[in-house]
This record gives C-alpha cells, structure tokens and sequence, in this order.
C-alpha cells in the first residue's frame, strides 16, 4: 500500500458518528478511521495510524474531482466524484437505530457503517476495497464468504460487509470493480460485533433515510441559535452531539489518538476521554447552540462519574461511563499519522492534580442552577465538597491546563478556577442546603482573588502571567474575563489582551504561550478565547476578523482540529476537536452579545 496514506492532511478528513462511536472518511472515500462499539474501543480501521492497519474504500477508477458536504442539518456525508465518463454520489453514515428520534437518538445503536454509492449521470466503474484489520492492526483476520456478503473470523471482534455486489478475496482484502451505469447503485453495510454474533443486516438505504431523519429530529427539536455566524454554529452542536457518548452523556475531546500536535514528533495522545475541564464551556456552548437537555445529561454524567472522591484529588478525566483508569500504553507496531511515534492509547493525564476541575464543575452547576434539584443530598453534598476541596487547596502547586508533565507549579488559571469555584459556591449556597458554608467560601474566594492580582501580574511586561512570579505570557488568562473575574475592559486585563494579540497570536491565530517554538501550533480554542475576549471588550471589528480568520480555516465540511499550524494553515492533533468547536460556538455567542449591546447604546 501507498505509504503516503497515512500522511494525507488530517483537514481531508469528515467525521460521521452514532453517539457511540465516529468514523473518519477521506476525500477520496476510504473509511481510515473507525473503533467500536465506543469511541475507546480497538480500532477495525486504522490506517490513519498506519498504511497497514485497515480501510474500507469506494470510489472511482477514472481520475476525478471531488466535492463534499454534509446533508443538511445530519452528521451524514455526501462526497460527489465527477470523472471524464459519468458522475458517482457517495453517502456515508454510521446508522442510528430504526425510529430514533430527537433527544433519543444515539440511546443504542446498530454499530454499522452505511455507504450508498450512485451514479448520477453517464456511467462510472469503481473501485471498492475492504481490507479490516481489527485491534489497530494487530488482526489480520480470515475473511469468508457468507450469505449476505463477507465476515471475518480471527481476534475478539467480528465485521460482517454486507452487499448485494460480488467481491474477490485476496490477502484478508475483500474488492471488486462494479460499473455503475446512470440511476444504478451500489450498496455496503459493515456491522461490528462479538465473534459469535448472529448479524441482522440492515438495508443501507433504508438506514440512510433513518439516520437523516433521526439527525433531522434532533435538530428540530432545539431552538438553534439565530445569531451571527449560525451555519458554523449549527455545525458545531452536530459536531458535539456527534462526539456525545449517548448512553451516558459523555462527550469525548476527540475520536481519535496521536494525532500529532508537532508532525514527526512525540506529543501525540490519545483524546478519546472525556475531561471535566471541557465541562464547564461545553455546558454554555450546548446552552447557546443547543437546548439545555443536552447540559443536564452532561452534568449528570459528571456527577455520577466524580462521586465521592473521600481523600482522593479530584480526578480530571473519565471513560465515557466513568472509567476512572485511563492508563496509558504504546502501540509500537505502528508507525503513527506521518511517522509520529508513539501511537498511544490510554492517556496518563488521569493521574494528575489539576486545581480547575473544581471550578468547571461548579460552574456548570451555576450555570443550570434552574434545572438543580436542592432536595437531592447527593448532588449538594458533591458540589459542597468540591467547594471545600477548592477553599482548603487553592494554593497548591498543580500540573495546570496544559498538562504539562514537566512537573506542578502555581498556575494562574488555576488559581482562577477555584476563585470560580467558590464563588459560584457562594451564588448557589440557597440551594445547596444546611452543609453550604458561604460565608467560609467568600473569605476563600476573596483571598484567591486578592493573590491572582498581586501575585499573578507580570508588573515588568504589564500583563497577567501564565502563572504566579512567572512574566511568561499564557493564553489560558484569556478565561479572567470569560469567567467573570474580571471585565476586559479592565486597564490591566485589556493589556494582557492586547499582548495575546499582539505577541502570541499570528494573524489571529494564538499559541498557547510565550516563547513556543515554530513548530508549536496555534490553539483554536486560544483562539476563539481571544475574539470571545475583543468582543467583551468592544473591538467588534477586531473579534470579528479573529474569529473569521480562524473559521477560515475549518475544512471543507466545517470541522476543526485540535490546532492550526501559523505557517501553512494546516490542522494539527486530534480531529475533530471538542473544545475547538466548543470555542467557536461561545466566541460567535459574544459577538453577538456584544453587537447587541452596541446597537442599544447607539
């Protein structure tokens, strides 16, 4: 196989997802991407991480041009070849379950890959390769013919491709080069499943029309958000959604692993997981662009999956049904996106101590503060003890946002999440019964507040430091006024604003802090945090050039990755990225905010 397969930009890239689980697909139709039953399951197609590792493809034989899109308001691909001799329409999806409908879809799944191939004018020949390679590559199974198309046998899973056309097996790969003359069609289902499984195939077409249908209830079903900026907006709740474990309400960082943030080198980890870190900004962004059935579900799941910690630190991540052990493994056998090594699964970041988990919990609390039941003792007395954790440990040294594993220090934003922790504590005590302690909480909140002022302003540069007695400039101090700590208008916090544009940003496009080498990526959400920040401080004009530049380079259905390289423009790191839509939706959400306050005062 063409070894270049596995370095293609990750930008070809569109996602198609069930709720439980997401597939990539690449431009020119191969499936290079897809682990199930669940997000964190062994990938059955994986050559995004190597050439060898598995791939389900269709497309032409004739050279083409390709042109793609989501059908409208889905998560279901529709990528159109046009060649010399007829025109091919492919539609992908990951089917949801028959008759699902509105906030229930995604609840179960049949844990298929549908693909509907047509063509639309003159006649064109294709070219259709399944080639499954289970356990990231480690399974080579044996494939065999059955009655409804070929199973494989081998490892601890099962894949049944079921199609009415009639494949050559050769080498654990199954092909064939159907003709396909105008208004004929060619259709594939691959269904996953347990070795022993009895596989009910479903019509893909029928499928299809489901699962747009589902798609399209879920969309109907919320009253959208109307501002500026609505169609990104509206691709991002699909793309959230899309990256919701719906069973539990989980929502992973990403569908993938070792997407490298620096191509060719090590910092490639696995974003399969879901952070309380993203909870608090995923909350208002299903807020804005969703409805708040979505942040209820979200914030049951992170109750449930905290718990009662008793003496352990709050953890910062969890599987999608609240795995606690997220340890973290090499897969050597494959020689990663572009030959960045390692491929990881798992992700150490579990173990460390972050002091912000509990100011995002909190806040997503304060933020459905309506929605909280104050009888349920369970709920108060986890969020009164987060807020004790927070008063009692705030001036502890911690790993920080970034996840640093050079070791703890006394990070800002830190810091600033336990001030948001307390203070949201503080705002929320009527309802959290007789342990409340508001009093206690103000005092801690204050002292927090008094030590980010004085401790953690850079007064030689200026600014707000990335952390305290630093006079490094971070871009995770863009959250201050997100936060409500303090408004950017503020003559100290509209310098440091100033200085992110101006020193950590290329165009709009914001590292994460001072003095990250030229390889170093931008960080979309830096990014969005920067226009969400201009707009609050009333530089419409700048908020909106920020925004728009970073939009610009979403791919062609609208997806963005993890980062954006300044020098190219290409996406780097996990794809898609949660909090890169997350981002997005809450920066347009201020724009908006703050063109309305505009227009009031005019």
């Amino acid at each position: 196989m063409d070894a270049q397969r596995v370095s293609r930009p990750i930008a070809d890239y569109a996602l198609i997802g069930d709720c439980h689980s997401a597939a990539l697909v690449a431009r020119d139709g191969s499936i290079d991407w897809w682990c199930a039953p669940r997000f964190d399951s062994p990938s059955a197609l994986a050559r995004l991480l190597d050439p060898a590792a598995g791939h389900f493809a269709v497309r032409p034989i004739e050279p083409y041009e390709v042109q793609r899109e989501y059908v409208e308001d889905t998560m279901v691909l529709r990528t159109t070849f046009r060649t010399a001799s007829g025109t091919l329409r492919l539609t992908d999806a990951l089917a949801l379950e028959h008759g699902a409908r509105g906030h229930d879809i995604g609840l179960r799944s049949p844990h298929a890959i549908v693909r509907l191939a047509e063509a639309l004018a003159g006649r064109v020949e294709i070219a259709v390769e399944f080639a499954p390679r289970p356990e990231y590559g480690l399974v080579v199974p044996v494939l065999e013919r059955v009655e409804a198309g070929v199973r494989t046998r081998g490892g601890a899973s099962a894949l049944l491709l079921a199609t009415g056309v009639q494949l050559d097996i050769e080498d654990a790969t199954a092909s064939a080069h159907p003709m396909l003359a105008e208004g004929e069609r060619a259709a594939f289902a691959v269904h996953h499943g347990l070795p022993r499984s009895r596989f009910e195939p479903v019509d893909p077409a029928r499928a299809l029309e489901d699962t747009v249908a589902g798609w399209r209830s879920w969309v109907a079903g919320h009253e959208g958000y109307k501002g500026p900026y609505r169609d990104a907006v509206n691709r991002s709740a699909l793309v959230l959604q899309a990256l919701t474990y719906q069973p539990s309400g989980a929502i992973v960082a990403a569908p993938t692993t070792s997407l490298p943030e620096i191509p060719g080198g090590e910092a490639n980890w696995d974003y399969r997981f879901a952070w309380l870190r993203d909870a608090s900004l995923t909350l208002r962004a299903l807020w804005v662009a969703a409805c708040p059935h979505e942040s209820q579900r979200l914030f049951n799941w992170m109750a449930a999956a905290v718990g009662l910690q008793r003496d352990r630190q709050v953890q910062i991540m969890f599987g999608v049904e609240g795995e606690r052990d997220l340890s973290e493994h090499q897969l050597d056998h494959l020689a990663g996106y572009g030959g960045s090594r390692p491929v990881r699964v798992g992700n150490e970041a579990w173990r460390q101590r972050q002091l912000d988990v509990m100011g995002e919990v909190l806040e997503a609390a304060h933020i459905l503060r309506d929605q909280l039941d104050p009888d349920d003792p369970l709920t108060t007395s986890f969020l009164c003890d987060l807020a004790e954790r927070a008063a009692a440990g705030w001036r502890d040294t911690d790993a920080g946002i970034w996840e640093g594993r050079e070791g703890e220090r006394h990070y800002t934003s830190s810091k600033l999440m336990c001030w948001v922790a307390l203070d949201r504590a503080v705002k929320l005590a009527p309802q959290l019964g007789p342990a409340a302690r508001a009093e206690a909480w103000a005092t801690a909140r204050n002292e927090i507040r008094t030590a980010i002022l004085e401790q953690a302003f850079d007064e030689r540069g200026g600014v707000y430091a990335g952390a305290f007695g630093s006079d490094r400039l971070d871009a995770s101090v863009l959250l201050m006024p997100i936060m409500g700590f303090l408004p950017a208008g503020d003559e100290r916090m509209r310098a440091t604003i100033d200085a992110v544009d101006r020193d950590l940003s290329h165009g709009g496009l914001v590292k994460r802090w001072s003095g990250a080498g030229e390889d170093e990526g931008a960080f979309v959400i830096c990014s969005f945090w920067l226009a969400n920040c201009l707009a609050q401080a009333g530089e419409l004009d700048r908020a909106r050039e920020v925004f728009e530049h970073v939009l610009g380079h979403a791919n062609d259905v609208g997806l963005l990755a993890e980062e954006i390289d300044p020098r190219s423009g290409a996406l780097l790191g996990n794809f898609p990225q949660a909090f890169s839509h997350v981002g997005l939706t809450t920066a347009a959400w201020s724009i908006d905010q703050a063109t309305r306050r505009q227009e009031e005062t005019a």
